[in-house]
């Protein structure tokens, strides 16, 4: 491999995993050699949903694992414990690894490529005299409010524990998603008797980053301008996509259903409603059932992604009766390959929680989202979608919190009816395809990212 030897390390999350993966096969593309690095759990997961002809399918990419620390049987859905334990374990696991790789005669690592969420890495990388990269796979947006966490403090608007002293809504300059003070990701992102940790894990991350030569990003310029002028050293090279013409995987921890793509071929143009969640999300039966008889009386098809862990306590009578209703208009499947999904000619909208890798994914097709935000930094990419780039809207929960299956009809087609969501969409789309093309902002700012990792 004439450009070297990286080694890519994704915080343990779905999420995460699949913008790196997509980063790993654009560096081998670019003949470089790459040793990606998962938890042994999620590894194990990786491997078992590669599609049949296994390695083969990775092009390359060497997939490696080490422990997180947790027991079996923890619940890794639980960020507090998840971050508490990777940070203090996976150090000396990941320090090892690297010395096993040398004494195995492969080439020697030159670069990391970390998650800036696994800051830690970076103190490992310098200490074996390995160069850093970091990358962070959420908005730049979001960043952006981590980074002016200090000056936040400074002005009141937290306290020194990350919660907010005042109601109100933060912008942080022209063109910015404006966001309530009351949906910050780090106090949003678990149970709050774990917040500290989760606080403590961003501002040492904030110090750590300064370990990296360079910082980049799976965003694009057109997308969030507001955030590349307050934070001009953060480089955008996306949107990221693994060539769907290989069908390369992406690290899926589930098996993709190809079937869909079969179902939405026999669909006419702009007709089917696509339900997705991300990988952590959890509906409870109430919320489920709403949505479900929502997204029957919309009276179009839909393609609806339900995780086997998504719901609990399900009535299997009413599923099985609510699946029998819809035979014929709905698929559900248990996990799919969203960006062939999303680039479907079929898709009329897409019923998200925003996770940012759907938020971009569903901007790079033009596709008009209906946001149902679950956490963390989703909050925030809602409001990219509803107040700054005006592709989609919001549902708004009753009283009672739970999202009615009247308002998931009367959105969905407000959004599908109203032409403006689809033509901004289409700008959008249009911006973020000349950004990856030849001379586009994101194309120069990655050509710069592997001029310097071949150094």
């Amino acid at each position: 491999m004439a450009n070297g030897h990286v080694m890519v390390l994704p915080m343990p999350c779905q999420g995460h995993v699949t913008p790196l993966m997509e980063l790993s096969h654009r560096l081998v593309d670019h003949g470089f050699e790459v040793t990606f690095v998962n938890t042994e759990v999620d590894h194990a997961l990786v491997v078992a949903a590669l599609p049949p002809e296994g390695d083969a399918a990775l092009h390359g990419i060497h997939l490696a694992s080490i422990p997180d620390g947790l027991a079996d049987d923890e619940d890794r859905k639980d960020l507090n414990k998840l971050i508490d334990a990777y940070s203090r374990h996976m150090p000396g696991y990941l320090e090892a690894l690297v010395r096993e790789i040398e004494a195995a005669g492969r080439p020697k690592v030159k670069w990391l490529v970390g998650d800036v969420n696994m800051g830690w890495s970076f103190v490992v990388a310098k200490k074996l005299g390995i160069r850093v990269a970091s990358f962070w796979p959420a908005s730049a947006a979001c960043l952006a409010i981590m980074l002016k966490i200090p000056k936040l403090i400074e002005d009141g608007v937290l306290n020194d524990k990350g919660w907010p002293e005042r109601e109100e809504t933060l912008q942080l300059g022209p063109g910015m998603p404006p966001l309530h003070t009351s949906l910050l990701s780090w106090n949003n992102s678990g149970a709050p008797e774990g917040q500290h940790i989760i606080f403590d894990l961003v501002c040492r991350n904030n110090k750590l980053n300064d370990l990296a030569e360079i910082v980049v990003c799976n965003s694009f310029q057109e997308a969030e301008a507001g955030a590349f002028k307050l934070f001009p050293n953060i480089l955008p090279i996306g949107p990221l996509f693994a060539d769907s013409k290989f069908q390369k995987p992406v690290g899926s921890f589930l098996r993709e259903d190809q079937r869909c793509l079969k179902w939405l071929d026999a669909r006419p143009d702009g007709s089917v409603v696509y339900v997705a969640f991300g990988s952590m999300a959890i509906f409870d039966p109430r919320q489920f059932q709403e949505l479900a008889e929502g997204l029957e009386l919309t009276g179009r098809p839909f393609l609806w992604v339900v995780r086997p862990d998504f719901t609990a306590g399900l009535s299997k009578e009413w599923l099985d009766d609510f699946r029998q209703r819809v035979a014929g208009a709905g698929m559900i499947v248990s996990w799919c390959s969203q960006q062939q999904v999303l680039a479907h000619r079929a898709v009329a909208c897409f019923v998200s929680h925003c996770g940012w890798n759907s938020t971009l994914e569903a901007s790079r097709n033009g596709v008009p989202v209906l946001c149902w935000p679950y956490f963390c930094d989703q909050f925030l990419d809602r409001s990219y979608i509803t107040d700054v780039w005006r592709t989609g809207l919001a549902v708004s929960p009753g009283e009672d919190g739970v999202v009615a299956k009247e308002e998931v009809r009367s959105k969905v087609e407000k959004i599908i009816s109203d032409p403006g969501f689809r033509k901004r969409a289409g700008w959008l789309k249009d911006a973020a395809s000349e950004c990856v093309g030849d001379g586009g902002s994101s194309y120069n700012n990655f050509t710069r990212f592997v001029d310097l990792l071949s150094e």
